[in-house]
């Protein structure tokens, strides 16, 4: 979430979603329509079973037995390697909380226009609301707004984005990322375990790390075969942390050996996903994984999402313990300021901004 302005930016004329769906129903703009061969072609005809993705219980870790712990730690590490996706219960984050970040993001969301264009997106730029990652006039939009704030540290904070309206919204954003920030630091105390590495290896790297969050709505669209809620991408931060609202149809998808994998989130539950960070870290053993966001004719969508990632003045480079002659370094080393920069200038491509770190 670096803040990055390039005024220079002609983005062309970005129809809001939300008025398109009230105003005229039926009308799929050009600029939302992909292309044949990019257009989301039926997934797995079922959702996976919500046994089929990992799903880890935090409560295991943070008060089980010696055993639960090991356990539980063995299970973190092969969803991270075999999945780079799974979904957290028990995971202290308070759902009477959770429940005021989804009204508070709806009610947001629900205001007129002219109130929520008080917090507009500059182009170039990934905190307001608006559509992030549009970079020309002819680029391809997704059928989504979104409303992003940086968190930590305070200097990525821009004051002029956070809403009066709703009355509670600021203060619910705080709390709830405090607790967020939490969970992001415990589970990677965890994930370097499983990794056979001390349990503060991430923590110590990072310094202070850089955490934003990022409100997403997906109103239903008539022609849902013609367009993405969010193209397909990998994150660039080291653990993103995903809330779905509640009664939110299945829009969630990840590239799973080839094909597109519909998500069946569990309700309460979070879902996690390695960021391209931590495949940078892991020289490749952990991978980032390719996501995107479909959308459903009758119903909305709403997810709430936050990223969590190193200090921008952190140089990163693959740790020493994964490198050896069967595992030749994959990544350069690289200052994670310069990585976010290129990342949030550049549109979403699948794993396409990883290649900066790519030996």
């Amino acid at each position: 979430m670096a803040p990055v302005p390039i005024s220079s930016i002609k983005v062309g004329h970005i129809d809001d979603v939300q008025e398109l769906r009230k105003n005229r129903p039926k009308t799929i703009p050009e600029r939302f329509v992909r292309d044949m061969n990019e257009r989301p072609a039926p997934a797995m005809a079922l959702s996976l079973p919500s046994s089929d993705m990992p799903v880890i219980d935090f409560s295991k870790l943070t008060k089980g037995n010696t055993q639960q712990v090991h356990s539980e730690i063995l299970k973190l590490a092969d969803a991270c390697e075999n999945w780079g996706f799974f979904q957290v219960l028990n995971h202290e984050v308070d759902l009477t909380l959770m429940e005021s970040m989804e009204k508070s993001s709806r009610e947001f969301f629900m205001l007129p226009l002219e109130e929520k264009q008080k917090y507009h997106m500059a182009p170039g730029t990934v905190q307001g609301y608006g559509q992030a990652f549009v970079f020309s006039e002819d680029q391809k939009l997704d059928w989504c707004n979104m409303f992003a704030l940086g968190i930590e540290p305070q200097f990525i904070r821009n004051p002029n984005l956070w809403p009066k309206n709703p009355a509670t919204f600021s203060e619910t954003v705080e709390v709830y990322s405090r607790e967020v920030r939490k969970l992001c630091q415990n589970l990677l105390k965890y994930i370097g375990l499983g990794l056979g590495l001390e349990g503060d290896v991430f923590e110590k790297m990072f310094g202070m790390a850089v955490q934003a969050i990022r409100m997403n709505y997906y109103p239903p669209c008539s022609r849902p075969d013609l367009v993405f809620g969010l193209s397909p991408h990998s994150d660039g931060s080291a653990l993103t942390v995903l809330q779905q609202a509640k009664g939110s149809p299945v829009g969630l998808q990840i590239l799973k050996d080839k094909s597109w994998v519909p998500l069946q989130l569990i309700p309460n539950a979070l879902v996690i996903n390695i960021g391209d960070t931590i495949e940078v870290l892991t020289n490749g053993k952990y991978k980032s994984v390719e996501h995107r966001a479909v959308v459903h004719k009758d119903k909305d969508r709403l997810s709430i999402v936050t990223f969590y990632a190193p200090s921008y003045e952190v140089e990163l480079s693959p740790i020493q313990e994964f490198v050896d002659e069967e595992n030749p370094c994959k990544y350069r080393r690289y200052n994670h300021g310069e990585y976010s920069k290129h990342y949030v200038t550049n549109k979403l491509q699948g794993k396409k901004t990883l290649d900066f770190a790519k030996i």
